[in-house]
């Protein structure tokens, strides 16, 4: 019921939206609380969005603001990816950049600690966690999101590692012009969020299923109907029972695996699966797109 549930259009609509609200909102809140206060870059666009603002201000006598700042360096990188990412997931993603500008725009939350490493340890925190957030409810909080997502979908494996070069590249241009020691801790800050992000969102892992059954015809069956993965079948005795019985494999997505699980138990009530880890994969596999 609960996989049939997050398969209606209108409940994943309501969860993405819920999601990008509340990512947005975040975002805005981690920025005016936790960033600017320790004088810090943040991830990706919103960094660079930071930096021009900063750059504009002590050079070129003007400010401009970090909220248009990050529409208008993520509209055109969202034109050109949303063809190859999804257009449902890139407008959800421009939606929460326009809603975290807005938020920035006319809503002003107070600091809460005046040590520059309780902002930088909470503040990645929170600013990896709030990614997560707008990942797994399908869309993103755009600017590098976009290339890394773009990029994962094409290699089937996640290269937040590349994202966090890229940022810290940023980072030696904001140190080379206002000084190391906080870029030195803006790229901490971006180190946390970076491996935040990496520790909860799994999106490009594989695991193995070793599934034991006695009804194989009727779980592959299943399987293969709802789920583009090959399925291997061994016969087997077992030990204790002496009873014939069958070893299914197949690789999946880990993401998939909670709802694989539910419709083997479906078929088969006392259906044992052991979930490994994989750790390198040679072949054809199938990564469906992010929709």
């Amino acid at each position: 019921m609960l996989r049939n549930l997050r398969k209606n259009k209108k409940v994943r609509l309501l969860i993405t939206l819920i999601c990008v609200v509340f990512a947005a909102f975040m975002q805005a809140y981690v920025i005016k609380v936790f960033i600017q206060p320790a004088d810090l870059l943040s991830s990706g666009f919103t960094g660079v969005a930071i930096l021009i603002e900063k750059i504009t201000s002590r050079f070129f006598g003007f400010s401009f603001s970090t909220s248009l700042g990050m529409i208008l360096l993520n509209v055109p990188v969202a034109i050109l990816c949303y063809k190859s990412i999804s257009p449902r997931f890139t407008f959800f993603s421009l939606l929460e950049v326009f809603l975290a500008s807005f938020f920035l725009k006319v809503i002003n939350f107070p600091p809460i600690f005046d040590d520059i490493l309780l902002n930088i340890a909470f503040g990645g925190f929170a600013y990896g966690l709030l990614t997560v957030i707008a990942l797994r409810g399908n869309a993103s909080t755009g600017g590098t999101d976009f290339i890394a997502l773009y990029v994962s979908n094409q290699k089937g494996k996640s290269i937040w590692e590349y994202v966090f070069v890229f940022n810290t590249v940023i980072l030696v241009i904001f140190g080379y012009m206002f000084g190391w020691e906080h870029a030195g801790y803006s790229i901490l800050f971006q180190f946390i969020s970076t491996r935040t992000i990496d520790s909860f969102y799994h999106r490009y892992e594989r695991v193995t299923l070793q599934v034991t059954t006695m009804h194989a015809k009727e779980v592959i069956d299943a399987y293969v109907t709802h789920y583009r993965h090959g399925i291997s079948c061994v016969d087997a005795v077992g030990g204790y029972s002496k009873k014939s019985m069958n070893l299914l494999h197949t690789v999946v997505s880990s993401y998939e695996v909670q709802d694989i699980v539910d419709l083997m138990r479906e078929v088969d009530s006392n259906i044992i699966v052991n979930v490994v880890k994989t750790e390198n994969f040679f072949g054809g596999f199938y990564q469906s797109p992010i929709d």
